[in-house]
């Protein structure tokens, strides 16, 4: 249809002509109010902003010669990086001779990818990159966070104070 064509009909119907594809070949255009259209527009963008989920890299860092008790703690804060949602990024970090034997770090990091399976996953298995080896754990896609106590339930004991006053 040729645009004069097009704009009689838009002035016909009281509505605009509106360019909605113009990289197509030939470009698509539509009779359509336009104030509506930038409505709409805007309201698509918006929901879809709204439904990005933002990615978190957390980092925690390790040594190959690592106490066992500190193992523990940086073990622990890894399962509740990975209970919130957070990517994991592990970083084993040599030192000197340390470097001479990189199988050290990759067994501890074995070791932790096997301590949080449940909770996790290797997204990036580990490889070395100059001083340091890395690897990046993922939460399951199913894993959901752990549900926060309400103020009602508190305490049952508190409940039961509550309701003999």
């Amino acid at each position: 249809m040729r645009i004069e064509d097009a704009l009689r009909l838009a002035q016909e119907a009281d509505l605009d002509l509106v360019e909605v594809a113009p990289q197509a070949r030939p470009p698509v255009c539509k009779l359509m109010d336009f104030g509506k259209f930038k409505y709409e527009s805007a309201q698509k963008a918006r929901e879809s902003r709204r439904n990005q989920q933002l990615t978190v890299i957390k980092e925690q860092k390790l040594r190959p010669k690592i106490d066992k008790h500190d193992y523990e703690t940086k073990r622990g804060h890894v399962i509740r990086f990975l209970e919130h949602g957070n990517k994991v990024k592990v970083t084993i970090m040599f030192r000197g001779r340390e470097q001479s034997r990189p199988e050290l770090g990759f067994r501890l990091l074995q070791r932790l990818s096997e301590d949080v399976a449940d909770l996790g996953f290797v997204e990036a298995a580990p490889k070395q990159d100059g001083r340091n080896m890395i690897m990046v754990l993922a939460p399951h896609k199913t894993q959901k966070t752990r549900p926060k106590p309400s103020a009602d339930a508190a305490d049952p004991a508190d409940a039961a104070a509550a309701d003999t006053n």
